[in-house]
Formats: C-alpha cells, sequence, structure tokens
C-alpha cells in the first residue's frame, strides 16, 4: 500500500488482490480435501467379539475310596481287590474316566489305612497307583468319619 501526501491526486489503478487470495485458500483446502491420502494397507486380523457362552460345568469324579484292613486286605469302594489286580484296576478306571472328562478331573484315590496294617502293604498300594499315572491321592483319618 502506498501512501500519498498529497491531497488532491487521482484516482488509484492498483488491483484488489483480496477477493483473489480467498478464492485460492477455498480451492487449497478443496484440493486437499479430495486429494487422495498416500498410505500403506495394513491387513490387521482383529479379534472378533465372541458370545459368553460359559463352558458346561462338570462335576467331578467320585473317588475311589480304598481301605487298607489291619490283615493287609485291600477294599475299593466296598470291593476285595487282590493285591496282584489292584494296579489293572487302577489303570481301567483312569484310562475310562480321562477319556469321558478333561484331563484336570482325574478321579481321586482316598486311602483310610488301619493303625495296625503293615507299612509294606500300603506301599504296593501307593506305587500301583502312582504306575496307574494316578496323582490325586489323599489319606483319609479313620476318626474324620
Amino acid at each position: 500500500m502506498a501512501f500519498s501526501s498529497g491531497a488532491g491526486s487521482g484516482p488509484k489503478s492498483d488491483m484488489n488482490v483480496v477477493p483473489l487470495i480467498d478464492i485460492l485458500l477455498v480451492l487449497l483446502i478443496i484440493f486437499m480435501v479430495t486429494a487422495p491420502t498416500p498410505s500403506l494397507r495394513i491387513n490387521v486380523n482383529l479379534p472378533q467379539r465372541s458370545p459368553n457362552v460359559e463352558p458346561p460345568r462338570t462335576e467331578p469324579p467320585p473317588p475311589l475310596q480304598l481301605r487298607i484292613s489291619a490283615t493287609g486286605e485291600v477294599t475299593v469302594n466296598n470291593t476285595l481287590q487282590p493285591m496282584p489286580t489292584l494296579q489293572a484296576y487302577f489303570e481301567d478306571i483312569t484310562q475310562v474316566r480321562t477319556q469321558l472328562l478333561p484331563v484336570d478331573q482325574q478321579p481321586r484315590l482316598e486311602i483310610e489305612v488301619d493303625p495296625e496294617a503293615e507299612y509294606e502293604t500300603l506301599a504296593k498300594v501307593l506305587a500301583r497307583a502312582r504306575n496307574a499315572q494316578l496323582e490325586k491321592i489323599a489319606f483319609v483319618d479313620q476318626a474324620a468319619q
């Protein structure tokens, strides 16, 4: 802009560029909005929302109640079991139950021992249970029942 010191000068012949600048700025904004943004596509597999369905709860199998008497007799669930067939009996039970139930639902072996029973009989029962892959073994006190 030029200022003149004289009061009697004639009309100015300068062009008004303000509307031209306004039009250019609007066109610039339009081109920026409509121009495609250069981007690389990255395929991302997002997790999908799953319905809240709880797995069916199964009751744990009933425990095997083993009793060793003072005479060395071994009864499992009130059935007399001879010592040579005890490991096969344990293996049959663990195979049948693990096929029907999940792995964490292995049957629990509850052992009740008469105070007058020999330790050797208990050691044989424990060895056979361990060989049959029974891991949940509990000792039951006679006074608690």
